[in-house]
């Protein structure tokens, strides 16, 4: 838009002089400007006796839009934060094996001198110079590797619950997206429509103006409206390249790729009860059995710290070769390693500790995840019964205003700026229930995610 085209808008040429058979070319084009602008919004229009209906032009078929389902099979297999949850459950899977197993053994090499250093001092000469091989192994004490394991595999379950929160996560915020470009392409279309036809509406009023049936005001007036709707279409398309990017973000699409379009929005109304959504956030919230999973992992560290008081064993065995005089040495050896009891209490309470904190933090998602459905779900019902008041309540009543105004204003009892004000209420109240519609499928997206149940 430049700004030679805005300031068009509000130039009125007063210096018009009215052409052969103005008022009859100018009653006629306006009433048809007016009629199409009813026509527009859904609106029955009857011509006037002796006239045809005016024709309004249909829009260009719609570019192919892409379903929410294959924007969201894209998002599993390529975002990166999914991906990276993916991986960090991987890499915790490989612990337990790690910690099970038992302490690397050692193997010794052993050489003993007697009567000076050097190498071999006394071999042939002393029975007590040798050279010697051994081997030694740790062994903890029984259970401590099986439970070491559990904590392991406790900490891949957790992991493994995460890749779930991350996953809805995502999904959520891709349809949270997917629904407002799915609203901003939908109000530019309707936005765009109702500028053509309003530019027609302000030409026609100038030219009654201009022919002195009109007056200043209903040209000044329209627009007035005109401008507001270019400043509407503006943000609506600054929101959607928003949107846009977003998207694209989610799916890891390029930036420069194809712009995506949205399927139109569609009410869903819930079928679920209170009851039923509450149930599904406590059996399948994500956040919860996260929560859960660390609880499970927290109760047997609890247990892994009680067995660590227990003492460990070693056992080694060597072979010592000494001069061919001499008879060789064997040597076994067992040896117990007694802990201390301090750092072993400090170890146990901050596992049972942990345990609490778990158990808490569990319970905080659960509430947590109760309230925010029981918010949503209320959104979600107040916004089914906004919709329906649209449908059949202001929606139709607006329109039979401006039908009533358009009958009226054809027999001239009802003035330019009255029938102009008609219009905008139907374009508000058209904007309004498309907004009303996003409000509620951005709770049902929301509830999808706390539930785990799909709601379309």
């Amino acid at each position: 838009m430049t700004c030679r085209r805005i300031r068009c808008l509000f130039t009125i040429d007063q210096g018009l002089r009215p052409p052969r058979g103005w008022r009859r070319r100018a009653a006629t084009a306006a009433t048809a400007a007016v009629l199409a602008v009813a026509m527009a919004h859904g609106l029955t229009v009857e011509a006037a006796p002796g006239q045809s209906p005016p024709r309004v032009e249909q829009a260009n078929p719609a570019v192919a839009s892409t379903p929410l389902s294959t924007l969201v099979d894209e998002l599993m297999r390529q975002n990166p934060d999914v991906l990276a949850a993916r991986s960090a459950a991987t890499a915790a899977s490989y612990v337990a094996p790690q910690v099970s197993s038992l302490p690397d053994p050692r193997v010794t090499v052993q050489q003993m001198n007697v009567g000076n250093p050097l190498p071999f001092a006394g071999y042939t000469s002393n029975n007590f110079a040798y050279l010697a091989v051994g081997i030694s192994q740790a062994l903890p004490y029984p259970g401590k590797r099986a439970l070491r394991a559990d904590v392991a595999r406790g900490d891949a379950d957790v992991a493994t619950a995460r890749i779930d929160v991350v996953s809805r996560d995502q999904i959520e915020e891709l349809k949270k997206t997917y629904a407002r470009l799915a609203y901003s392409q939908a109000a530019l279309a309707n936005l765009e429509r109702d500028n053509a036809l309003l530019q027609q509406v302000e030409q026609q009023a100038h030219a009654r103006y201009a022919s002195g049936q009109g007056n200043q005001q209903d040209v000044l007036r329209a627009q007035l409206e005109r401008t507001t709707i270019l400043r509407e279409m503006s943000l609506n398309r600054q929101a959607s390249g928003e949107a846009q990017a977003e998207v694209k973000r989610l799916v890891r699409r390029a930036q420069d790729s194809p712009d995506i379009v949205t399927e139109a929005l569609a009410a869903t109304f819930l079928r679920q009860t209170r009851a039923e959504l509450l149930d599904a956030v406590r059996a399948g919230n994500p956040d919860v059995r996260e929560q859960s999973a660390a609880v499970t992992r927290n109760q047997t560290a609890v247990a892994l710290a009680e067995k660590e008081f227990r003492p460990d064993f070693g056992v080694a065995f060597m072979y010592q070769n000494t001069g061919p005089a001499f008879p060789d040495y064997y040597m076994a050896t067992f040896d117990v390693t007694f802990h201390r009891h301090a750092p072993r209490d400090a170890a146990l309470a901050q596992a049972r500790v942990n345990v609490d904190r778990a158990d808490q933090q569990r319970d905080a998602a659960l509430q947590t995840a109760l309230a925010d459905a029981q918010r949503q779900y209320v959104i979600a019902k107040t916004a089914e019964e906004q919709l329906l008041i649209y449908r059949d309540g202001l929606i139709p009543q607006a329109q039979a205003t401006i039908q009533a105004g358009l009958a009226a204003y054809q027999a001239n009892r009802e003035d330019f700026q009255t029938l102009l004000a008609s219009f905008v209420d139907v374009l508000t109240l058209d904007l309004q229930y498309q907004q009303t519609l996003l409000d509620h499928e951005t709770a049902l997206a929301r509830l999808e995610r706390l539930t785990g149940v799909a709601l379309r």
